[in-house]
């Protein structure tokens, strides 16, 4: 069972310090909104990896490439909406605005969308750690649910330091920050 929780953390940790849509999402959340009213946006995988790891374990495997390529698409076309978002709060950006209300709920549905229409986590599931819960819940499904939950203990854990540590940089000052968010912008529009 220790194997398979430290694969889980291995790869959670992996999974949020690489580079992506939804990492650039909450940073660009974090810098724009505090880390406090974007903490939930951390829990967005919760939400969208259960649809995900039964796509990639049951169904993706069996379906054309050019079904793919619809996914890489319209989550490109997502991605390239919030880059967009990010640009405008760029352009716009002065501190002595309030900050954009958004509920939490709003937060962490942008992001599970995010999540759910980015094409890495399809590909991370399916190749990658698709895999290893298969093998762990072969031997006993505790291995696989041990897995699972090393996995996104560390992930969200990781998330939210993440969303901290960006977030506090509005003591940085305000140069700083829209410096931040746009390239946060040219992240996201990268991706996208």
């Amino acid at each position: 069972m220790w194997l398979y929780i430290l694969q889980g953390i291995g790869y959670g940790f992996a999974a949020a310090a690489q580079p992506g849509p939804l990492q650039t999402y909450i940073i660009s959340q974090s810098l724009t909104r505090g880390w406090r009213r974007s903490l939930p946006a951390a829990f967005a995988p919760l939400i969208s990896d259960g649809p995900i790891i039964t796509l990639c374990l049951l169904v993706l495997r069996q379906l054309p490439d050019s079904f793919k390529q619809i996914l890489y698409i319209f989550g490109g076309l997502f991605v390239l909406y919030l880059a967009y978002g990010a640009y405008k709060s760029w352009k716009n950006f002065d501190l002595n605005l309030p900050t954009p209300e958004s509920g939490a709920g709003r937060s962490v549905l942008k992001a599970a969308l995010v999540n759910l229409l980015a094409p890495g986590a399809y590909v991370f599931w399916s190749l990658v750690t698709g895999p290893i819960l298969i093998a762990g819940w072969r031997e006993t499904p505790i291995f696989g649910m041990s897995f699972l939950l090393g996995f996104y203990i560390t992930f969200v854990l990781c998330l939210m330091l993440i969303i901290f540590v960006f977030g506090t940089m509005q003591t940085l000052g305000q140069k700083v920050r829209r410096g931040l968010v746009g390239i946060s912008a040219v992240a996201l529009f990268c991706f996208g």
